[in-house]
């Protein structure tokens, strides 16, 4: 389900593995935010609260978009799934590959399902995946890491992205806010 926001043909779900409770909830409306400002269509949480959803479609509604989260979603299962479409599996790891190397092969794919995990990823999904990509070897943020592997993966062209049906747009300026209504 390519939305019409996207410049180009790539269909891209992100898979967040697992919830921390308490401490999770900001970094997974941010996991959300980033995938659906970066080019992703979908984004599946495993566990969730289920306002994530409603402030989900209150971005949509203000800013545009179709973006959707689904709850609930055990991993194993999105997976096959999106092997069955025909998707790449791209696990976000610091065990990986680095991005650098493999951003060329991964610019290639049009269908991809990116992983990210929060607490301890199970070893299944190392061997599930087509890819693991690391974006740095170092511990750092999956936040930084999804936006970091959109942006490559996209080549960039992500930020070229308009949101049909917003009610707000916003008006690039080199000093102050400029927001407009649609």
């Amino acid at each position: 389900m390519a939305p019409t926001t996207q410049l180009n043909q790539k269909s891209i779900s992100v898979l967040r593995l697992g919830q921390r409770y308490v401490r999770d909830d900001r970094t997974l409306t941010h996991l959300c935010l980033v995938s659906r400002a970066l080019g992703a269509e979908l984004i599946y949480l495993e566990d969730a609260e289920k306002d994530v959803i409603g402030t989900l479609e209150e971005v949509n509604r203000t800013w545009g978009g179709e973006f959707r989260a689904i709850l609930g979603a055990p991993w194993r299962k999105v997976i096959k799934e999106a092997k069955q479409e025909g998707r790449s599996v791209v696990h976000l790891t610091m065990y990986g590959m680095p991005i650098q190397d493999v951003a060329g092969d991964l610019r290639k794919l049009d269908k991809i399902l990116i992983v990210i995990g929060g607490p301890k990823v199970p070893g299944k999904v190392y061997h599930e995946a087509d890819f693991n990509v690391a974006v740095t070897s170092q511990p750092h943020s999956e936040v930084a890491a999804l936006a970091i592997a959109l942006h490559e993966i996209q080549n960039g062209e992500e930020l070229k992205r308009t949101f049909p049906k917003s009610k707000l747009r916003i008006l690039p300026t080199a000093r102050g806010k400029r927001v407009v209504e649609n």
